[in-house]
């Protein structure tokens, strides 16, 4: 009875969650003895723009009423304001040739993740609400999703996060542990401001529990409020909760400090260990060495993931036996057609179809590529078409037999040092649009907009189809038409737009303009002053002026 009491008296202690925001709604809730608990929680937040653009909008109809033309003028500026930050008053959109290996404007954007002023402290493990668990799903940046929101929903419960699971049981068959792979220290205390993190539950809390502790899963992009209501009520009673299958279970849009939160997990608190990193890093040098800069290719076309798309890749009966059979592992799997799927843009490049897509974009057969890659489905032989295409082709095995036989049992492991040289390399292209290919676009957009191409496989699927009734120019100049947007540049997309771990938009942040060093070059639709001392006109051919005070 008297455990009980102190628990209640704790529970009573522990009912609040740290404030985030000036703009949070107090609710209050009664233990049993009729004492208020305070619990801050955000109210249902949606973008302050929208607000904005509805009283603009709102304005303008009564403007509207007055003077017909005038109001058509502040709607254009208004959307302006709304829809166009400052890269976008700068060269973007054009029909000017894309430098295949940068972006002319890398060097005006940069990562921006610090805390707010307003962003309380962690809560001290002894005042927590209790402690969260967190099983994790899939492959290791599957995992690496699970992780960066485990954070965040310790944050929003005001819980003590013990380190995540690891998942051992999914097709990769993989069982490092967090430590394995991550420096779990670094972890710990880098995030150390935020939320607090321990290696496990301390033995004196679970002794005292008279259950196991609580195990549930969370539906899909769950909001703030599902976790505060279903979750932190559980949390308080049994003091550990375990969350499973956690990938994806915390909704994509935020309020901005608890994003600002995800990128500081993301780019900053999960480092990989040592050893992972000191070969990663070998491997750049080794492609620095003979070559000043190249690409790395992430291939995913391994035999499950192409049966489970669905599409044929041209093997003939040979692969839709082999391929269909490996189907029959999901029973609950609908009947697809290949050719629905390809002309929908659902199904992932070739090796061949990749090599076509980049010499038409320019890429030469002198440009070096490392390829990153699980099992090739057809192996060497489905690689050979890429290998013509690009003679200086090389993988981790190619550049460190010796060396990577610790690893290989571990297919994290090797997708973690792969994910090294493909965060460093020049340019990063993906076949398909999986997990690594997002956290690596999102993290890529963060450290300076870093050439990133994904394939706009929609429309290149009918050039592949069609490709043997056009000369080369032709089929290349449609590829350089239909990869504008997919190319990794500012703005292809827009806040709030895709997964969150895909464009960081809440992290990205953009130079002023007076450190632009190439501000003569102007989106020609733009005019009036940009700034205090910059004053852009259009001139009378269409072209742009700048004048600087």
């Amino acid at each position: 009875m008297g455990m009980g009491m102190g628990m209640g008296m704790g529970m009573a202690k522990a009912w609040r969650l740290s404030l985030v925001s000036p703009k949070v709604a107090l609710l209050q809730h009664h233990n049993h003895n009729g004492k208020p608990l305070v619990l801050w929680r955000w109210p249902n937040t949606t973008s302050s723009w929208s607000l904005v653009c509805g009283l603009m909008l709102f304005g303008l109809g009564l403007i509207s009423l007055f003077t017909g033309h005038v109001a058509s003028h502040l709607e254009w500026y208004s959307q302006r304001l709304v829809n166009r930050t400052l890269y976008s008053k700068l060269n973007f959109g054009g029909r000017a040739p894309i430098d295949i290996w940068k972006s002319k404007y890398y060097n005006h954007f940069y990562g921006c993740s610090e805390r707010g002023p307003r962003f309380a402290p962690a809560t001290r493990e002894r005042f927590s609400n209790g402690y969260l668990l967190i099983a994790t799903s899939g492959g290791l940046n599957q995992q690496r999703t699970g992780i960066t929101d485990a954070v965040i929903v310790a944050r929003i419960l005001n819980a003590t996060l013990v380190v995540p699971e690891l998942d051992h049981h999914s097709f990769w068959k993989d069982d490092s542990d967090f430590v394995d792979i991550f420096d779990v220290n670094w972890f710990i205390s880098s995030l150390a401001k935020d939320v607090t993190i321990v290696n496990r539950v301390p033995d004196k809390v679970m002794r005292s529990m008279e259950k196991p502790p609580y195990t549930m899963r969370v539906p899909r992009k769950s909001a703030p409020e599902y976790y505060l209501d279903q979750v932190l009520p559980i949390l308080l009673r049994r003091r550990v909760v375990q969350l499973t299958k956690f990938d994806y279970r915390l909704a994509n849009d935020l309020e901005e400090e608890l994003q600002k939160l995800r990128c500081r997990v993301n780019y900053q608190a999960l480092k990989f260990t040592k050893p992972i990193q000191e070969l990663g890093h070998k491997l750049v040098m080794r492609m620095r060495k003979m070559a000043g800069r190249f690409i790395a290719v992430h291939l995913r076309f391994e035999p499950d993931m192409l049966a489970f798309s669905g599409c044929y890749y041209g093997g003939g009966e040979k692969e839709r036996y082999e391929l269909g059979e490996i189907r029959k592992r999901w029973a609950t799997l609908p009947d697809l057609s290949p050719d629905g799927e390809r002309k929908r843009g659902k199904c992932p490049l070739t090796p061949h179809e990749v090599g076509l897509m980049l010499r038409a974009l320019g890429f030469g057969n002198d440009t070096f590529l490392y390829v990153a890659s699980g099992e090739i489905y057809g192996g060497e032989e489905t690689l050979r078409p890429l290998r013509e295409l690009f003679p200086n082709f090389y993988t981790k095995e190619m550049f460190a037999n010796e060396e990577l036989k610790p690893f290989l049992p571990f297919s994290s492991r090797l997708a973690a040092i792969d994910y090294i040289v493909c965060d460093e390399s020049d340019v990063f292209v993906t076949n398909n649009n999986g997990n690594m290919a997002k956290i690596l676009a999102g993290r890529r957009r963060y450290t300076g907009h870093k050439r990133t191409i994904r394939p706009n496989a929609k429309r290149l699927s009918a050039l592949f189809m069609a490709r043997d009734k056009m000369d080369w120019d032709t089929f290349s100049k449609k590829v350089r038409s239909c990869q504008r947007g997919f190319m990794g540049e500012p703005e292809e997309m827009k806040p709030g737009r895709g997964e969150f771990h895909e464009f960081p938009y809440a992290c990205v942040c953009e130079k002023p303009i007076k450190d632009f060093g190439d501000i003569d070059q102007v989106d020609n639709s733009v005019h009036g002053t940009v700034d205090s001392r910059t004053k852009i006109e259009t001139t009378g051919n269409g072209g742009v002026k700048v004048t600087r005070g």
